[in-house]
């Protein structure tokens, strides 16, 4: 009816009627029929009309249409590209966005306005080559908008976006000017890339400088407090929220919902969730996750239940707060059925459900299935490759959780600090120095963020690998350190040996206001047993509990019976424990029974071992000890007896073996090994070093060898341990004075000890060995550990 009008009344035929007519056309068809009448009118070359249209055009996302108009337009002016850059961004097409701003800059003499660029980095993913956002960055600078606060927040989300966080706070803090939205923009990308306690830094200073907030502020903060748990800054934010009066508005409320409910506050979240006047499938998706976050597993079902019955679609995010990721321990069935719903709705292959569900089947040691869920993604996100290495490092998998952190290097996803500090966490639990200082080396390669995590993850990798001066160097390195870092260094420490300096350092981190928690202590006493400093560990057990106010755990008490026991105080280890206002557990008695090992007490080995067996589930290796120290004593019938006992509860223990890296590749032995391809060099070149050793005064300890076989069969037995063998294929396949590195899974024994430390005089190498407890370095027929251990 408007288009007759048109025809009949030439008076109405002008630009400002067609371009009232566009704002109001209802759908497609009618916007395509006022683009005939434009053409007709003869209005097709007025650039203002046809900017409008194309706008309209992109509304509606007839793209295709509003691209063909602005590229056929014959002059179109720098407004109308921005339209279609908008266009493209808002339906995620970035390649077209980024043909548009080439066409601008190489077939035009156009020049780029502040809307050009904020719009082409809005359109910009993470699945594109981030040098192209770095270039447009520096397009805009060199275009004079380096201070524009309407690029500034697309520089600053477009930075988030590739997890370069250094660098969007760096053009934050270059901004003269703030609006709400910039601070808004970055409150959400430190959220995003999980920096919450930074998020919350910023929000503390936009309320400082007395920038104005909305409600928007207010929702982007929430998740930061809820994340940190921190229920006063979250309540805080709430007054404010009362304060301008958004404290009814439904996406404020949500936040609050969240905040309550991952603080343990469940009630509170359920009544926030009752003042929400027509709760959304967004609200609802985050009571569902308070639910499931504070283990109220059937409170959580109840609601998907309901949503489903009442018809609500549910989504992705309504499955990811469903699966119980948080307390997955006997909800196997559960995640079988939310596994299976996924499938039938079609959402399985959603990254966000696809990660929730490998990271839950990981933690139930599920592997297989997970897996499988990883690999049918057919979008492998960041998230769901970190999921899938984590599952693998979590389950102990770690040469698995290193291939597939090599595969992802070959893909085009990067990895951020979640990928790296879970590689290196796989590498310290191997020991692999050489495959750690690879993924050092990707860490700079990839210009990673060295914030706090991946930090102490380096720090915790090289202690574990056996380079404790370079971990120091770069704990000493680090401007802000957090208690899990001071915890890394101290047992870094405590696992070298370097007792004194586990005691120096607990004391700076008291001076530098950091608390120390119980793993702290825990630490720093086991770093104190291993170094016979009693004294000390005794002090430190009573500040613990007198200056701190912590109540002692297990491992607090096994590791002051080590203090004890190792020191050769076996009455006073015996008096403290039955001093202990617990019932002592196996930690407890299995430690006093190593004690006894060591000084060969088979009176109170006989009283540790009694208690100790009441458990279920004890372990062979204390009926190991037990043998060994009755064997030590030459008690052979009641070590007999002892074995018997074990072989009949089908107790099996765990074979021993050691693994040598050689050129960055991993080779393990186990006791009497000859399936190595070297394995006839090296028997013989481990017949030559005892040789050496005998003339420098070695004798084999037979002590721990089985004790019903004759002396001679004993010293064969020790002479091929897993160790011995992996340290003469070292020496035979390292240049002269290179120093070897060995990782063995159990405890080193007496004689093994006692042979590295003759192997490093004659040989004149230094041998680093990782057992099973601790490091020891061997150097001129010295051991670092004081034959203490």
């Amino acid at each position: 009816m408007i288009c007759r009008n048109v025809a009949t009344n030439p008076a109405l035929r002008n630009s400002d009627f067609f371009r009232h007519l566009i704002s109001k056309s209802p759908n497609l068809a009618h916007l395509t029929q006022t683009h005939a009448q434009i053409i007709l009118n003869g209005l097709q070359t007025d650039v203002i009309t046809i900017t409008k249209l194309a706008q309209k055009l992109s509304d509606f996302n007839s793209i295709r249409h509003a691209s063909l108009l602005c590229h056929t337009f014959p002059k179109p002016d720098i407004f109308l590209f921005n339209v279609l850059i908008r266009a493209y961004s808002h339906n995620k097409n970035p390649l077209s966005a980024i043909s548009t701003y080439a066409k601008i800059r190489k077939t035009t003499i156009l020049k780029p306005d502040n809307f050009t660029y904020a719009f082409i980095l809005s359109a910009l993913d993470d699945g594109l080559d981030e040098r192209l956002g770095l270039l447009l960055h520096c397009h805009s600078v060199v275009d004079g908008y380096g201070s524009d606060v309407f690029v500034g927040s697309a520089v600053v989300d477009w930075y988030f976006k590739f997890s370069r966080v250094g660098l969007a706070l760096k053009v934050f803090d270059g901004m003269p000017d703030r609006d709400t939205v910039l601070w808004n923009t970055v409150i959400s990308g430190l959220a995003r890339n999980c920096a919450f306690t930074e998020a919350m830094k910023i929000f503390m200073k936009m309320l400082g400088e007395g920038a104005v907030f909305d409600s928007a502020t207010l929702a982007t903060v929430l998740p930061a407090a809820a994340e940190l748990q921190e229920m006063t800054l979250g309540k805080g934010i709430q007054c404010l929220a009362l304060k301008i009066g958004v404290d009814c508005h439904a996406h404020v409320l949500t936040g609050l919902v969240s905040l309550y409910s991952k603080c343990g506050d469940c009630d509170t979240a359920e009544y926030l969730f009752g003042q929400i006047l027509r709760p959304d499938l967004i609200s609802c998706n985050a009571m569902i996750s308070g639910y499931t976050c504070n283990h109220d597993t059937e409170s959580a079902v109840g609601m998907f239940k309901e949503l489903l019955h009442s018809r609500e679609r549910v989504n992705s995010s309504t499955l990811v707060g469903l699966i119980p990721v948080h307390s997955p321990f006997g909800f196997l069935n559960l995640t079988y059925s939310i596994h299976a719903f996924s499938l039938k709705s079609g959402v399985v292959s959603n990254p966000s459900v696809s990660t929730a569900m490998t990271t839950v089947y990981s933690r139930l040691n599920e592997i297989e299935p997970a897996r499988k869920l990883f690999d049918d993604c057919p979008e492998k996100t960041l998230a769901g490759w970190n999921a899938m290495i984590s599952g693998y490092t979590q389950n102990g998998l770690t040469e698995k959780a290193i291939t597939l952190f090599q595969q992802m290097q070959g893909s085009d996803v990067r990895p951020n600090h979640v990928t790296v500090t879970s590689m290196l966490s796989a590498c310290a639990q191997l020991g692999a120095l050489t495959l750690g200082k690879w993924v050092h080396d990707v860490i700079i390669k990839e210009k990673l963020e060295m914030n706090v995590y991946v930090s102490t993850a380096l720090i915790d990798m090289y202690a574990k690998c056996g380079s404790i001066s370079y971990a120091r160097q770069l704990f000493d390195s680090m401007p802000d350190k957090n208690v899990v870092t001071w915890n890394a260094m101290i047992s870094g420490y405590g696992l070298h040996g370097h007792g004194q300096e586990a005691v120096t350092l607990l004391n700076e981190m008291s001076a530098s206001r950091v608390l120390p928690t119980e793993v702290t202590f825990v630490c720093a006493l086991y770093a104190c047993s291993h170094t016979g400093l009693v004294k000390e560990g005794n002090d430190i057990f009573r500040s613990m509990v007198h200056d701190y106010g912590l109540k002692p755990l297990s491992e607090h008490y096994a590791c002051m019976v080590d203090i004890f026991g190792r020191a050769g105080q076996l009455n006073k280890a015996m008096e403290f424990i039955e001093g202990m206002p617990v019932e002592p557990g196996p930690a407890v008695w299995g430690t006093m029974l190593g004690a006894c090992m060591i000084h060969k007490d088979k009176k109170l080995a006989r009283i540790a071992s009694d208690k100790l067996f009441e458990f279920e589930g004890e372990g062979v290796g204390y009926y190991v000890l037990l043998s060994n120290i009755y064997s030590s004593e030459r008690s052979y019938a009641e070590a007999a007896s002892v074995r018997q006992l074990a072989k009949k509860k089908q107790l099996a223990k765990t074979p021993g073996c050691t693994l040598i890296e050689i050129g960055g590749t991993p080779h393990v032995f186990t006791s009497g090994d000859r399936s190595h391809p070297q394995s006839d060099a090296i028997y013989e070149k481990l017949e030559s070093l005892l040789g050496k050793m005998r003339e420098a005064g070695f004798q084999t300890e037979t002590v721990t060898a089985l004790h019903d076989i004759e002396e001679e069969e004993k010293e064969i037995s020790v002479k091929v341990h897993s160790e011995k063998l992996a340290i003469a294929f070292g020496l035979i396949s390292s240049e002269p004075g290179t120093e070897i590195r060995i990782i063995k899974n159990l405890r080193v024994c007496v004689d093994c000890h006692t042979a590295t430390k003759f192997i490093s005089k004659v040989t004149e190498r230094i041998i680093v060995v990782r057992d099973g407890n601790r490091f020891h370095h061997f150097r001129e027929g010295m051991c670092s550990c004081g034959d203490y251990w």
